[in-house]
C-alpha cells in the first residue's frame, strides 16, 4: 500500500485525479477547522512555558525525530530543561503519561520512546497536547516544551514553528491528502518561523529561509546490547539485508549503500510497523540484520544477535543554532515578566 501511495503522491499515476474530489472535501474540512479556531469557537491553549512545534505539512517522514532530538540537546547544553511532547502514533496507551525507562513501544509508541532512549529528556506522550504539555510542566518543571508533530493541532498555542521537508521528495505532486501528501496548502509555509530542508538541494528561487539538515550516519550498534554476541558490527565487504518501516524508506536503503554496505536485499515497511521475530529471522537468515533506529526500539524483546541498527545526528548550520537560541532566550524572559 504505501509503494502505491508513494507513487501517486510522487510520481505521475493516474490514480490521483480519481482522489482529487476527496482532496477538495479534506480542503473544505480543514479550512472550516481552521476558521472555527480564527473565531474563538475552537479553544487555543497558552502555556506559561515555549511552546515549539516540530512538524511538516506533508503525510510521511522528512526527519522530525531527529531534529527534535538534535534540538533537546541544544537546549541542554545551553542550561535549559526542555520537555516532549507528542501524540504517540501506533501506542495502544490511553490519556497522557509520561515515557519511562519501563517504556514500550506499544505503549509510547516507537518514536517517543526512541526520542526518550536517547535523550533521558522528559517526555510525555497523550493525543490531546495540551493536557500532555499541562503535565511536563507540573511534574517535570521544564524551561520549553518541543512538541514532536502537531504542526495542525491548533488547540495548542506555539511559540515558534519549524517545519521539516524531505529535500529529495520536496511537497511531490502537491496536492491535498489522499491525491497528494499535503495536510495543509503550501501557503502555510509563510507563517513558520524556520523550514528546515533534510538533506537538499535547497531551492533558490524559494522566499523562504529554508535551512539545511544533514543527517550523519554514527557506527553501527547492536539491537539487543544486552546479548553477550559472539559477532562484530558487518564490514562493508559483508553481505547484508536491511529493513526500514518510516516514513522513506528507500532514504535508508540509499545511505546504507553511500556509506559502502553490501545490501543485498532491502525490504520496506509500512511506517510505524509492529515487527515479529519469525518474519525478520527469515528475511536475514544468516545474514547480518541492518535498521533504522526507530525500527531497533520495537525489535529489541526479541533481536538476534546479529542484528543491527544505524543512529544518525542530524546537523544544522550554526547560525540556525545560534537564531533558534536566541528566540528560545527571549521568548523566556518575556514568559517571566508576563
Amino acid at each position: 500500500m504505501q509503494k502505491l501511495v508513494n507513487q501517486i503522491w510522487y510520481g505521475k499515476h493516474w490514480l490521483k485525479w480519481l482522489l482529487l474530489p476527496l482532496s477538495a472535501l479534506f480542503a473544505v474540512i480543514t479550512s472550516l477547522r481552521r476558521l472555527l479556531f480564527r473565531l474563538g469557537l475552537k479553544t487555543r491553549s497558552q502555556l506559561s512555558v515555549p511552546v515549539v512545534v516540530v512538524g511538516n505539512i506533508t503525510a510521511g517522514g522528512s526527519g522530525k525525530t531527529p531534529t527534535v532530538i538534535h534540538l533537546i540537546n541544544l537546549l541542554k547544553a545551553n542550561g535549559l530543561q526542555p520537555g516532549v511532547v507528542s501524540r504517540g502514533y501506533g501506542s495502544s496507551g490511553t490519556g497522557v503519561r509520561a515515557v519511562t525507562n519501563s517504556s514500550t513501544p506499544d505503549e509510547v509508541g516507537d518514536e517517543p520512546l526512541m526520542i526518550y532512549q536517547r535523550t533521558q529528556v522528559a517526555m510525555v506522550v497523550g493525543s490531546q497536547r495540551v493536557l500532555a504539555a499541562q503535565k511536563l510542566i507540573d511534574d517535570f518543571n521544564v524551561d520549553v516544551i518541543i512538541c514532536d508533530d502537531g504542526l495542525q493541532h491548533y488547540a495548542l498555542e506555539r511559540d515558534l514553528e519549524i517545519a521539516l521537508v524531505d529535500g529529495a521528495r520536496r511537497y511531490g505532486n502537491e496536492c491535498l491528502i489522499p491525491a497528494g501528501p499535503l495536510r495543509e496548502g503550501l501557503w502555510r509555509l509563510n507563517s513558520v518561523d524556520w523550514i528546515i530542508n533534510n538533506g537538499g538541494p535547497l531551492v533558490a528561487d524559494n522566499n523562504m529561509n529554508e535551512q539545511l539538515m544533514l543527517l550523519e550516519p554514527a557506527p553501527l550498534q547492536a539491537v539487543n546490547t544486552d546479548l553477550a554476541t559472539e559477532f562484530v558490527a558487518p564490514n562493508f565487504d559483508d553481505e547484508c539485508v536491511a529493513i526500514a518501516g518510516i516514513g522513506n524508506p528507500q532514504r535508508f536503503f540509499d545511505s546504507l549503500t553511500q556509506q559502502g554496505f553490501n545490501v543485498v536485499k532491502a525490504v520496506a515497511f509500512e511506517d510505524h510497523q509492529a515487527y515479529q521475530a519469525k518474519t525478520l529471522n527469515a528475511l536475514a537468515k544468516q545474514s547480518p540484520l541492518l535498521m533504522t533506529e526507530k525500527d531497533a526500539v520495537k525489535c529489541r524483546e526479541f533481536a538476534s544477535q546479529n542484528w543491527w541498527y544505524l543512529p544518525v545526528n542530524a546537523k544544522l548550520s550554526k547560525e540556525f543554532d545560534h537564531q533558534f537560541m536566541s528566540r528560545v532566550t527571549q521568548l523566556i524572559q518575556r514568559k517571566k515578566e508576563n
